[in-house]
């Protein structure tokens, strides 16, 4: 995977141009492995147990993971067969150093509610602020979060209709000279302006199951692409961080930025979304494979393939030394 190879067809084919230099590590009594020997192997790996080792080494080569981790679902959408339901997985991104930490499978988006809990239970959390869409706002996530001393930021929409009307309700209420934090974008000849406001949670929010509520907030932004603009989008928040305007617009931005940093590079970088791979548990397993050789690229700031990931995979390929060195060989 390292080595730019995207499926077992690949993983085959890549290993018996490369026999010699994998006779350096395991022995291969019986020649490179048949591309349907990898499909049957990733289709049975268990993978809880493999998640499971993939956690124990993703906190072993990061102390730190960062101030913020966004979790976020997505869906492999080449996995579904027949009329099966693709794999859908929720996802802890690291947001600053752009590592996944750990994943869980779900069997619908729907059930996402349930599959959060037993990945922040997987992480450590302490000191860490917590991002999660309108999906995890939920008592028992807060709850959690706080009791892992973790913060939380959660986003309040319909789905939690009294609580978001009790916070647009505020901001509505609220003096239009209250502080705020403004940023403006021009990505790709767009504009894009966010404006952001805070405001204590007290007297906004029943704190009951609710752990140390302490900010609500807002975000508006608006897209203009040249003379037209489009209607503005409005978000809000809980936090149990006590949070200034810059804060609230500091860590929103770090989680859309899974959708650039993470399912993009996934997706184009990987093939994810391309993937036809259904049998077993190997569609769970080889979207591991990715997150792990994902952690190995963005780790490798020292080493020489210093590049795009996508370089880096070439290079991999390519240089025995680079594959090498990348992994820690």
């Amino acid at each position: 995977m390292l080595s730019d190879a995207d499926n077992a067809d690949d993983f085959a084919a890549w290993a018996r141009v490369k026999e010699d230099w994998l006779r350096r590590f395991p022995v291969l009594r019986n020649g490179i492995p048949s591309q349907d020997t990898f499909f049957r192997v990733f289709g049975a790996i268990n993978p809880k147990r493999f998640e499971a080792a993939f956690r124990r080494w993703a906190g072993g080569i990061v102390p730190a993971l960062g101030r913020t981790i966004a979790v976020d679902g997505k869906t492999l959408r080449g996995s579904g067969k027949g009329a099966g339901s693709p794999v859908h997985r929720v996802g802890a991104f690291a947001t600053d150093l752009g590592l996944v930490p750990g994943q869980e499978k779900v069997v619908g988006k729907s059930d996402e509610i349930t599959a959060i809990p037993e990945l922040l239970q997987a992480l450590y959390l302490e000191g860490h602020l917590v991002t999660i869409d309108a999906v995890g706002c939920q008592k028992a996530v807060a709850r959690q979060i706080v009791a892992q001393k973790g913060d939380y930021l959660l986003a309040a929409k319909g789905n939690q209709p009294t609580l978001h009307a009790a916070i647009r309700d505020a901001f509505d209420n609220l003096s239009a000279a209250r502080p705020r934090h403004e940023h403006i974008e021009r990505p790709h000849g767009c504009g894009v302006g966010r404006s952001a406001w805070v405001a204590p949670a007290e007297g906004v929010v029943n704190t009951t199951g609710r752990p140390a509520c302490k900010t609500v907030g807002r975000i508006v932004s608006q897209r203009v692409a040249g003379n037209k603009v489009a209607d503005a989008e409005w978000r809000y928040y809980i936090s149990s961080r006590q949070m200034t305007a810059g804060d609230l617009a500091l860590s929103a931005r770090a989680r859309w930025g899974v959708e650039n940093r993470l399912h993009w590079v996934l997706d184009v970088t990987f093939g994810e979304d391309a993937s036809q791979i259904r049998e077993g548990h190997a569609p769970q397993n080889f979207s591991l494979l990715k997150k792990i050789v994902l952690n190995m690229l963005r780790l490798d700031t020292a080493g020489k393939a210093k590049t795009s990931l996508r370089q880096k995979r070439k290079l991999a390929a390519w240089d025995d030394d680079i594959r090498a060195t990348i992994p820690g060989i």
